[in-house]
Parts: C-alpha cells; sequence; structure tokens
C-alpha cells in the first residue's frame, strides 16, 4: 500500500492542532501528511484518524514495513539526534530509518498528537541473549492507554519490531500480522515473547517504568557512542513485508524470511552490492563509494 489520501482533510479542533504542534514543531498539515504519506496510511476519512485501536494496529504496521530499522549513521560516524525535529527530518523527510529512540520517538510524538494517551516505558532487549545475561536498559517502546485497556507497540526492535500492538496481559498468545506474541510475568518483570516455529524466545524484558527524557539521552548515548555497544560492532537493518515476511540485514548477510517459517540467507559480496542492496531492499540510498566502519564486515 502506498500514497496518501490526506490531502486537503480537515485539521480538526484548535487543540488538536497545537499538541501536533508541539510534538512535531512544525504546521499541523504538512507534518501529518508528510508521515502518513511516509508510512503508505491511507484513511477512509477526510478527518484525522480517531484515537482508536484500529488506527493503532494500522499506525504499527504501516510504519513498520515503510521506516526501516537502521545503525547506519552509529557506523558513519554521526551522532544520533533525538530531537524530534531533528528524528522527523531523518525519518520522514530524508527517508532514512533508525533504531528504537528513533522509531518509538517519532510514534511517540504522532501518536500524541491524535489525541492518544501513550507513555515510554524502558527496557532490556533480550533477543538472541540467554536469561543468565544482563544487557543494558537501552530499548525504549510504548504504552498506550485505549478504552480502558493497555497496549504495548514497538516499531524499533529490528527484526522483531511489532507489526500489531499487544494488549497488556500475562500469558495469552496474541496474533500479529506476523509472528504469535506473549507476555510472560515473573515476578516484577514482563517478558515479551516471540513464537518462532514451536519455540517461544524472549525479545524484550521491562518493568512497565517509564523512560523520561533524560533516561532516554543518556541510554541513547551509549547505544550510539561506547564501544561496547552492538550498534558500534555490527551493521543492522531491517522490515517487515505485507506478506507477513521480514527481511533482514546483519553485517553482510541478508535474510529473507517468508510467513511459512522458510528463510532464505544471501552473503552480501562486497560494499558496492551493500549500498545497491540498502536501496533496493530497504529504500536507502547513499552516494555511491560510502563505507560503514564495522569491523563484522568482511571487506
Amino acid at each position: 500500500m502506498s500514497g496518501c489520501g490526506w490531502v486537503g482533510f480537515s485539521v480538526g479542533s484548535p487543540s488538536r492542532r497545537q499538541r501536533l504542534d508541539a510534538y512535531l514543531g512544525t504546521p499541523l498539515r504538512m507534518d501529518l501528511e508528510s508521515y502518513f504519506a511516509r508510512v503508505g496510511f491511507v484513511s477512509v476519512s477526510s478527518a484525522l484518524p480517531p484515537p482508536t485501536l484500529s488506527t493503532l494496529q494500522a499506525l504499527t504496521a504501516a510504519h513498520t514495513r515503510a521506516i526501516p530499522f537502521e545503525n547506519l549513521d552509529v557506523l558513519l560516524g554521526r551522532v544520533i539526534d533525538l530531537d524530534v525535529d531533528a528524528v522527523f527530518a531523518k525519518l520522514v523527510t530524508a527517508r532514512r530509518g533508525g533504531y528504537c529512540f528513533e522509531q518509538n520517538g517519532l510514534l511517540l510524538a504522532v501518536l500524541r498528537a491524535l489525541g492518544f494517551v501513550v507513555a515510554p516505558l524502558s527496557a532490556r532487549v533480550r533477543w538472541q541473549r540467554p536469561r543468565d545475561s544482563i544487557p543494558p536498559r537501552t530499548h525504549m517502546l510504548l504504552r498506550v492507554e485505549i478504552d480502558g485497556e493497555s497496549y504495548l507497540t514497538d516499531v524499533g526492535l529490528g527484526g522483531m519490531s511489532l507489526t500489531g500492538p499487544l494488549r497488556l496481559l500475562a500469558d495469552v498468545v496474541q496474533p500479529t500480522p506476523h509472528e504469535p506474541r506473549r507476555l510472560v510475568r515473573e515476578g516484577p518483570l514482563w517478558f515479551h515473547q516471540v513464537l518462532l516455529g514451536s519455540t517461544w524466545h524472549d525479545v524484550a524484558e521491562l518493568t512497565l517504568e517509564e523512560m523520561p527524557e533524560i533516561d532516554r539521552v543518556l541510554a541513547n548515548w551509549f547505544t550510539n557512542a561506547h564501544p561496547q555497544s552492538h550498534f558500534k560492532n555490527r551493521l543492522l537493518v531491517a522490515r517487515s513485508h505485507n506478506d507477513g515476511g521480514r527481511s533482514t540485514l546483519l553485517n553482510s548477510d541478508w535474510t529473507r524470511r517468508f510467513c511459512d517459517g522458510r528463510s532464505v540467507t544471501t552473503r552480501v559480496p562486497g560494499p558496492e552490492a551493500l549500498l545497491a542492496l540498502l536501496s533496493a531492499e530497504f529504500g536507502l540510498s547513499f552516494p555511491a563509494g560510502t563505507r560503514f566502519n564495522c569491523l563484522a564486515l568482511e571487506w
């Protein structure tokens, strides 16, 4: 799905205009239309979409299909700016991707502007990590309140990003447009898990503690600059597909995973082939000759 049916929509009440101006920093009509066009979100109405579960579901799915997860600016030695204007300029205007603070930060701003009650939560990423390890709390996801129910959405978790929100309920298998998910509660901890084949895997660990701006700034510094950050040592790109599959790029290995569980992995042979793949598969364009400073790359 592509395009946007929002040209000339009604901007609604002044309070909604003021909320969007406050969160996105530029005129309402320009920002919402640009974001919706970027993610391919089309409404059946000319009015702003209401803060409902169906809107949250549609935006979560559209965002993960259109805006790839990626850490390429980290490998290019660029500072990741979390100011909402900078995030909007990068992910929407420049048609780039980003990691959790950028991805979920942008969605946070859009959801709040549309009237959702939403808060950023902190988490630890546990994907492909054993339970006896303690990864840093350097992940952010979103808690959204709708009609007295709490939902989690997370468009910034790489190849495991949610394509549909989860109700905040323990031990209930929940379908998404991609893999089945569940939330498991163990004392004060909640574990977000994904079902692959017949096995449940941890994706993230959280306590439902909110993540204020200063904590996001500190965690972003670690992921962006600390030499032990995995974003400094691995090239990561991912996006979801309409057919229930996903594409992921880990260093020089490009994997296309299909909805029936099959996967095909192809080795990227060199730096120019990498640039071509980034453009063709993920919509990320870089000048010829661009090189990413990543020791895990074989070239």
